[in-house]
C-alpha cells in the first residue's frame, strides 16, 4: 500500500483487520504528516458537497480580488492548474451537481457510521467534541445559504436555524461585537483531531501486523497478477525533520523506521492500493491513467487556548465556521485551530500572507483573546482535488492496482467509508453502499 495519509492508515487498518498481510510505504517519517496534519478537523456531512456547483463560478469571479477572498488563484497558474479550473467550470450545472453530491453524502454518512464503530470498538479519544455552528453575518448570507438547507433536509440531516441570542448559547464565547443575523446549527456533526485518530490508528494496525516503511519513496508500479513496487529509502530531509517537531505532541518515527538499502528495491505483492493523494500521479501515469488531480491549498493556524480562570476558556465549544470567509474554528483539546482557504497555484512551500490574514480575521472577529497566539504554528497543506467533487474509491482498471484518492477538503470526513470499499472490494465482498460514480471511469469519459 503506497501511503500513511488519513486515507492511508484507514484503509491498512481496515484490510489488516480482514486477515491481510500489509505493508505501507510512506515517503515522510509518520503517518498523517502532510494533507491530514493540520486541517479543521470538522466531520460535516452537510458541508460534503462538491465544489463545482451552479453559480460558483460566478461566486468566484466576484470575489477574486477581494482582500479576504475564500479562494485565490495565481497568475503564475501552470497548464495543467488551467486544465482542471476549465473541466471544474464545466462540471458546475445542477445535473452533474446533484448527482455528484448523492455520492459524496452516501459516502461521508457511511463513512461517519464506520468512524464511530471504530471509536467505539478500539476505545480511541481523539480530542472529539459534537457540533458545528454556521455563522451568517446578515440577512443576505441567510437568504443565500437556503438551497443548501434544503438540499441538508432532503438528506435527514438534522438542521437548527438559531437567532443571534441562541448562537451565543450554544458557542457562549462568540464576541459580542461582530454583528451576527443568525446561524445554522448541525448537531451531529462533529470535530476531531484527524492527525491523532491517524496515530492511534498505526498503534492497532501495527499490533495486527501492519509493516511500516516510512522515509521510503515508491517511483514504479508494476501492473500484473502479482504487481511490484520499486521503491528507495530516503533519508530525512529538513522538511521531514522540521514536520515532525510541528506534530501535535506526536514524538518523531526517527527512532522506529527500519533501515532500507540505498538502492532502489523491488518486492511483488498480491494487490496494490494506491493512497498517495498528488504523489499518485507519475505512478499512474505510465499506465495510461491521467488522473485530473490538482492541489488545492488550504492554511490553518494552531495555538494553546488562553485560559482565562478556574471556569475554563473562552474558545469554541466545537467548531464555528463564517459562512463569509468559509473559515472554519475548532476545538482540539485545549488548543484551537482556525483552516480554511482555497489556494489554486503558487509554490507549496510560499505562504500567502492574505491568507493567513483572513484566518486570524475571523478569529479576532468571533473569539478574540482566546488563543496564546505567540505560540501558533502555521500550516499550509495540500487537498488533492478532482474537478467534479467526489474521490476515486475501487479498481483502477489496471491488474492488481487499486485507488482510493482524490478527495479533496473531505478526507477526513470520507475516510473510513473508503479505506471499509477497498477492504470489501479487495475481498470480493459486495459494498455497504451504492458506490455507482465513485469509479475512475466517471473521469475517464
Amino acid at each position: 500500500m503506497i501511503g500513511a495519509g488519513i486515507i492511508g492508515m484507514t484503509t491498512a487498518y481496515e484490510l489488516v483487520a480482514d486477515g491481510h498481510e500489509v505493508t505501507v510505504f510512506e515517503r515522510r517519517g509518520s503517518v498523517a504528516s502532510e494533507a491530514s496534519f493540520a486541517n479543521a478537523g470538522v466531520i460535516s456531512p452537510g458541508h460534503a458537497v462538491p465544489w463545482a456547483a451552479p453559480g460558483m463560478p460566478k461566486k468566484v469571479l466576484h470575489r477574486l480580488l477581494t482582500r479576504h477572498a475564500p479562494i485565490r488563484v495565481h497568475a503564475s497558474s501552470s497548464p495543467g492548474e488551467i486544465a482542471w479550473m476549465w473541466r471544474w467550470w464545466r462540471a458546475c450545472n445542477l445535473r452533474t451537481f446533484e448527482a455528484n453530491r448523492l455520492r459524496m453524502q452516501r459516502l461521508v454518512h457511511f463513512s461517519r457510521e464506520r468512524l464511530h464503530r471504530l471509536t467505539r470498538d478500539l476505545k480511541m479519544d481523539y480530542e472529539r467534541s459534537d457540533g458545528c455552528l454556521l455563522l451568517l453575518r446578515t440577512a443576505k448570507e441567510h437568504a443565500a445559504v437556503q438551497p443548501g438547507l434544503a438540499w441538508l433536509a432532503e438528506s435527514n440531516t438534522r438542521v437548527e436555524w438559531l437567532d443571534a441570542a441562541r448562537c451565543r448559547v450554544v458557542e457562549p464565547g462568540l464576541s459580542d461585537e461582530t454583528p451576527l443575523h443568525g446561524g445554522v446549527y448541525l448537531p451531529a456533526d462533529e470535530v476531531g483531531n484527524c492527525r491523532q485518530f491517524a496515530t492511534l490508528l498505526r498503534g492497532e494496525a501495527q499490533r495486527l501486523g501492519v509493516r511500516f516503511r516510512f522515509h521510503t519513496q515508491v517511483q514504479k508500479i508494476v501492473a500484473g497478477k502479482s504487481p511490484q513496487l520499486l521503491h528507495m529509502y530516503s533519508p530525512p530531509d529538513e522538511s521531514t525533520v522540521l514536520m515532525n517537531v510541528a506534530a501535535d505532541s506526536t514524538p518523531t518515527d526517527a527512532q522506529d523506521t527500519e533501515p532500507m538499502p540505498m538502492r532502489p528495491v523491488t518486492e511483488d505483492f498480491d494487490q496494490v492500493v494506491v493512497c498517495a493523494a498528488l504523489d499518485s500521479t507519475p505512478l499512474l501515469r505510465p499506465h495510461g491513467l491521467k488522473l485530473p488531480m490538482q492541489a488545492v491549498y488550504g492554511y490553518s493556524i494552531t495555538a494553546p487556548l488562553r485560559r482565562l480562570d478556574a471556569h475554563g476558556d473562552i474558545g469554541p465549544r466545537s467548531a464555528v465556521t463564517d459562512e463569509r470567509y468559509k473559515v472554519t474554528v475548532s476545538r482540539l483539546g485545549a488548543r484551537l485551530r482556525v483552516a480554511g482557504g482555497a489556494e489554486i497555484g503558487g509554490l507549496p512551500p510560499r505562504h500567502d500572507p492574505k491568507a493567513i490574514e483572513t484566518l486570524y480575521k475571523v478569529l479576532h472577529d468571533w473569539f478574540p483573546g482566546s488563543a496564546r497566539l505567540s505560540q501558533a504554528q502555521v500550516w499550509k497543506g495540500a487537498r488533492p482535488m478532482l474537478p467534479d467533487g467526489p474521490p476515486v474509491v475501487g479498481r483502477s482498471g489496471i491488474e492488481g492496482v487499486w485507488l482510493n484518492l482524490g478527495h479533496g477538503s473531505n478526507g477526513w470526513a470520507m475516510a473510513c467509508g473508503s479505506a471499509r470499499l477497498i477492504a470489501d472490494g479487495v475481498a470480493g465482498r459486495a459494498p455497504a453502499i451504492d458506490i455507482e460514480g465513485l469509479g475512475v471511469e466517471r473521469l475517464l469519459t
